[in-house]
């Protein structure tokens, strides 16, 4: 949902345009033996909240494979590379840019074009061309490919799958070329059928079951699949339909702090990993301010810090957040009965490099936000699943800092 980490929560309108690629004769998708349906993939995550700003996950793709380093978004659909096709604007990347060849070329009446969008007509039939547009004026213009994917399974096999992605080959975000971006684009994780993970389910490697783990300390680990879903302890809800798109919910919560209701109407939230900080509308936005602010020692003082919006200075300089957590309390969502997420000091604070702590639950409505997003900041240190193929969402909390091989002891 977020515009790749260029700027904060930018949500995405996904627009099919003709654009211009040379035409050419389409590869069609040629998986390789399917796995059982039961394998779990597992991958490292790199990266943290502050002052990295995301989290990303490195991906080996093409023939033969090179890694690519993609920012983990679950509130989009279209996975994307920074590409020399050739590129006409494009940032610097950690790798070289993915350069296709015309065999890979999706063809517009391919029925992940057509999904994308069901009335698009198409001039160069040989070729899906896509844009995507932010809210914050960030855009990506391409061509879907098909490319492998190579996969290292839990059950200690290796996977090459064909999926398609998008070619980006015109990227209006930031200063294009003169900074150093910390990706080379964009891994979707959303619900739409042209997501990776809806891919991988239909090509039979694993269930439409995906999850999370952001550490605090830095990296932490993302799956596909569910061979690994805690089988207790998980808080569990249905998904639920949002008005604003297609996104993960749980649908509409009531926001309590310190165990006590706010007394705003409830919160229609999604969940999504696109975005660094948490995003409140302005009523309950304004609600958390004014209780934070009414709960604080006089120790704290309110002060100006270029990290975020609302910070404050100690007597002493902070180093970390545990150092602070005694003086804020825990906010809750309250989804329904046993349905409960807690969002303590550490779920919704960062210490900045000045040494002061900030508040990293943001106003939605300063960006253009029309619903309440549970960002990065706030999924920290707790497993979060988004579970397809029984229409539900789960969060566990523990320990996101192991290695992704002790997963099993970290959420017994």
């Amino acid at each position: 949902m977020a515009a790749a980490r260029w700027s904060p929560a930018a949500f995405l309108a996904l627009l099919l345009l003709l654009l211009p690629f040379a035409p050419s004769p389409a590869r069609a998708a040629t998986p390789g033996k399917s796995p059982s349906p039961t394998s779990t993939a597992v991958f490292q995550l790199q990266g943290a909240v502050y002052p990295i700003g995301h989290y990303h996950v490195t991906m080996n793709i093409g023939g033969p494979a090179k890694p690519y380093f993609l920012d983990v978004d679950t509130g989009s659909d279209l996975s994307w590379l920074q590409c020399d096709a050739p590129c006409q604007s494009c940032n610097k990347v950690p790798h070289p840019w993915y350069k296709p060849t015309k065999n890979k070329i999706v063809p517009c009446a391919a029925s992940l074009c057509t999904s994308l969008s069901p009335n698009k007509k198409c001039a160069v039939p040989q070729q899906c061309d896509y844009q995507i547009k932010y809210t914050d004026k960030a855009t990506s213009l391409g061509v879907l490919i098909a490319d492998n994917f190579t996969l290292s399974l839990r059950n200690s096999s290796t996977v090459r799958v064909n999926l398609t992605f998008g070619c980006g080959y015109d990227q209006q975000v930031g200063k294009n070329g003169a900074v150093q971006a910390a990706t080379d684009g964009l891994l979707a994780l959303g619900k739409g059928s042209v997501s990776l993970l809806s891919q991988l389910k239909q090509q039979g490697v694993t269930k439409n079951v995906l999850g999370h783990c952001f550490s605090t300390n830095g990296g932490g680990f993302l799956f596909f699949g569910d061979d690994i879903v805690p089988t207790s302890r998980v808080t569990w809800v249905p998904m639920a339909r949002t008005t604003s798109g297609n996104y993960y919910s749980p649908g509409s919560g009531t926001l309590y702090f310190d165990r006590r209701p706010l007394r705003v109407k409830p919160m229609e939230v999604v969940f999504d990993s696109g975005s660094t900080y948490t995003y409140f509308a302005a009523q309950p936005y304004q609600a958390t301010v004014s209780a934070l602010r009414a709960g604080l020692s006089k120790s704290l003082k309110e002060v100006s810090d270029v990290s975020l919006p609302l910070c404050w200075k100690g007597q002493k300089v902070f180093k970390s957040v545990s150092e602070v957590k005694n003086d804020f309390k825990s906010l809750f969502l309250s989804f329904g009965k046993n349905s409960v997420m807690e969002i303590p000091p550490e779920n919704y604070l960062i210490v900045t490099k000045y040494g002061n702590v900030c508040l990293g639950i943001l106003d939605g409505t300063a960006a253009k936000q029309t619903f309440n997003i549970i960002g990065d900041i706030t999924m920290q240190d707790q497993m979060i699943i988004y579970d397809n193929e029984k229409g539900q969402l789960g969060w566990i909390r523990g320990s996101c800092s192991r290695s992704s091989k002790s997963i099993m002891s970290n959420f017994p």
